[in-house]
């Protein structure tokens, strides 16, 4: 399985956070979404791949295709902290394998507070979320900008 294919579904995820009362819990599952993802190639750890205003190291790929004439945007990612990879994880699980306008009209912040994540995580983690959507949704945004067209 590669990792523009994630082994959950948002749905999914939703539906587990809702379940996990206890904070501690929903905290070990953020964790266990992070090591489901697929081993990060290490010549993707890049520059350029890295995510500007992240405490901790964050990479994120990005990769276009065609599907039914729109530009579809896949996305990997991996992070040095176990709790920030779970966020990339939940990312990836929402956002990848979409159109490039979806992305870029999706509000992944209103996901994060519908979770708590907002109310439970350091600032510190929810800037990094947040640098983490801009950068997914400033790739969206440059593919539609170009008309679609993948410069990657």
């Amino acid at each position: 399985m590669d990792q523009s294919d994630p082994p959950f579904l948002i749905d999914d995820i939703v539906e587990n956070f809702s379940l996990l009362e206890d904070w501690d819990d929903r905290y070990r599952y953020v964790i266990e979404l992070g090591r489901k993802l697929a081993p990060f190639p290490e010549q993707e750890r890049t520059e350029a791949n890295k995510v500007q205003g992240c405490v901790s190291q964050v990479w994120l790929a990005t990769t276009i295709h065609r599907r039914d004439g729109d530009a579809v945007l896949t996305f990997a990612g991996d992070s040095d902290a176990h709790i920030v990879r779970g966020l990339v994880a939940i990312l990836i699980a929402l956002l990848s394998g979409r159109p490039a306008a979806e992305i870029a009209e999706e509000n992944p912040l209103a996901l994060f507070e519908r979770l708590g994540l907002g109310e439970h995580l350091t600032p510190q983690r929810s800037n990094g979320f947040r640098s983490m959507v801009a950068r997914m949704r400033a790739d969206a945004q440059a593919v539609l900008a170009e008309g679609g067209i993948a410069r990657w």
